[in-house]
């Protein structure tokens, strides 16, 4: 595992999942996750980032693109686009990956994006707040939704608005760089009651897309599948935070290989935990043969 190439084994990995799994993507959530204990003091080597891309509604993991620390995000975002099928999705990122050239790699691969927006993008995040502040009734579109789970009390507000010609072309500057096809502004407000505690939130959100309330609604809430479904399965029943592998290329490609194997867990169709799955595995043959068996693609 420390001598295969990394870039050819994440090749393999993507055209497997595409094989395997051809269907149309609607949701796609890609993020990154570093692998805390990857790292090397002795020789200055910075922890292993990894950036995946992962389809929130069936739970498949697609693809990764490794990269040395969170701030290269903004490279490692179009190289992964470029690699994936992506026609027809709605693709989600956090803050760090709001940049008018990630729009515009999404855009190309025939896809359209949701982009959160916060202050590193402080203008267009201050323009998106001040317009919903004062938009008249018949430009926006609203939907409410409640949860309650052990003793938390959550209400979302969402709020879409497809009124975006005051994002001209010189609002800032002259020759500003432009988010493209820029066609939906969106916000969520949050209250969270915890007992006595009470917390608030509010997030912008910009998209290609001419999303409704209840679309935009969908595709905020599944974008957290990233972190539930696929980040804290790792740390939690793979834990990879607690690999020590720093020699060659290990880190990267062990990385591959646990997406290789959680893509694979998640399809059986039984009701047992992923935890309980691999441990089966492990111990009985034949279950593992019929974990491996459907898919020979």
């Amino acid at each position: 595992m420390n001598r295969i190439n990394p870039r050819l084994f994440q090749a393999c990995f993507t055209s497997w999942v595409a094989e395997c799994w051809p269907d149309k993507l609607d949701l796609v959530a890609i993020d990154g996750k570093t692998s805390r204990r990857s790292h090397n003091r002795k020789t200055g080597q910075k922890a292993l980032h990894l950036v995946s891309a992962f389809a929130t509604n069936s739970r498949l993991v697609l693809g990764q693109e490794a990269v040395d620390e969170k701030s290269n995000e903004i490279t490692a975002i179009p190289a992964l686009v470029e690699r994936l099928d992506l026609e027809g999705a709605l693709v989600s990122t956090d803050a760090m990956g709001c940049n008018p050239t990630i729009a515009q790699s999404i855009l190309d691969a025939k896809a359209d994006y949701l982009l959160a927006v916060k202050d590193n993008q402080p203008t267009l995040h201050a323009d998106v707040e001040s317009y919903f502040e004062t938009a008249p009734p018949a430009e926006v579109e609203k939907v409410e939704t409640v949860d309650k789970d052990h003793g938390r009390f959550e209400v979302r507000n969402y709020t879409v608005s497809q009124v975006v010609n005051w994002y001209a072309a010189q609002r800032s500057y002259p020759g500003a760089p432009r988010f493209p096809q820029l066609t939906t502004i969106a916000m969520v407000e949050s209250r969270i009651e915890r007992g006595d505690k009470i917390e608030t939130e509010r997030r912008s959100y910009i998209s290609s897309r001419a999303l409704s309330a209840a679309a935009f609604a969908a595709a905020a809430r599944g974008h957290w599948a990233i972190e539930n479904k696929l980040h804290w399965v790792l740390d939690v029943t793979f834990r990879e935070d607690l690999s020590r592998l720093r020699t060659g290329h290990g880190a990267k490609n062990m990385a591959v290989v646990r997406h290789f194997a959680l893509n694979l867990v998640r399809q059986v169709a039984d009701k047992r935990s992923i935890k309980r799955r691999r441990k089966r595995a492990s111990w009985d043959p034949q279950y593992l043969l019929e974990i491996l068996g459907p898919l020979q693609c």
